[in-house]
């Protein structure tokens, strides 16, 4: 497994009972994760008297239950990237701590090839993988359906002292967009994306990774340069393993490039166990 061990500014303090307690720079909060299927004891304070808890409901979706007032959005640091949290009615905070051992990979890829890279950010929600493309010199093109989360990942940007890279912001539906650039001829030396599991078109179309994954990556390799350097895809489909994802970036694309394949859980390390919570995977292909 692949951790995420590098940050200052966020950590899980325990987990236990489908839930992890977490800081958030000064704010701690309780979400749920359902791969935490274990009934470990909860003896950190703070599980009772954390900030904000989030309640799943039975009928789907759940709210926030806050114990005292916080701010409507705060910072935390990844090194000199800043981004802005605030919790949503969907669990989630504006990033995925995790992919932070991502964002340092394609960094150090892009830091070492000595040459210019233009990066393709399909579903690139706030903008965690673009701000680390970029200030590590790449041009990035962040597509993402959601017009709030692009305003989103454009704060981050600034907030990150990055708003004068070299950055395009798209807001679109990312397969489409995709058949656009390869008819206009645009080419990429590097694509990440982190498809959802489910959703919906906006001509009501419906989108299930399991069956989509694979004609996406295919279409992908064709907006790819002739020298390109990498193809990260993350998934967090429970039935989705890694090594599914790995060789389908081997028989799409080293077939035609060359290069490897890699393929792991990725995680982020829980304080009170020294155990790591696994929560997501990631498959690359690289020069």
């Amino acid at each position: 497994m692949r951790t995420a061990d590098n940050w200052n500014d966020y950590i899980i303090l325990d987990t236990s009972c489908g839930e992890k307690l977490e800081k958030w720079g000064g704010i701690s909060l309780i979400r749920p994760d359902p791969q935490i299927i274990w009934k470990t004891e909860r003896n950190d304070p703070l599980w009772k008297r954390a900030d904000g808890h989030y309640h799943r409901s039975n009928q789907g979706g759940g709210q926030w239950e806050f114990r005292k007032k916080i701010p409507e959005s705060w910072n935390i640091t990844y090194g000199s990237l800043v981004f802005n949290i605030r919790p949503t009615g969907f669990k989630h905070t504006g990033i995925f701590p995790e992919q932070a051992v991502n964002w340092d990979f394609m960094a150090d890829k892009i830091l070492s090839s000595g040459r210019e890279i233009s990066v393709l950010n399909l579903f690139a929600y706030t903008g965690g993988a673009t701000l680390a493309c970029a200030e590590a010199g790449a041009s990035v093109c962040h597509v993402d359906a959601s017009k709030g989360m692009v305003q989103w990942a454009r704060e981050n940007a600034v907030s990150s002292g990055l708003v004068d890279k070299p950055i395009r912001w798209i807001v679109d539906d990312c397969e489409k967009f995709v058949a656009r650039e390869i008819r206009r001829g645009r080419k990429y030396d590097a694509i990440v994306m982190d498809p959802p599991s489910y959703g919906r078109g906006s001509n009501g179309e419906i989108w299930k990774l399991e069956s989509s994954v694979y004609d996406l990556v295919k279409l992908c390799a064709d907006v790819l340069s002739d020298n390109p350097l990498f193809f990260l895809i993350n998934s967090y489909t429970t039935g989705l393993s890694p090594s599914v994802m790995g060789y389908i970036l081997g028989t799409v694309l080293t077939a035609k490039f060359g290069g490897s394949v890699s393929f792991d859980e990725i995680g982020l390390p829980v304080k009170s166990t020294g155990l790591v919570l696994p929560c997501g995977s990631t498959a690359i292909w690289q020069r």
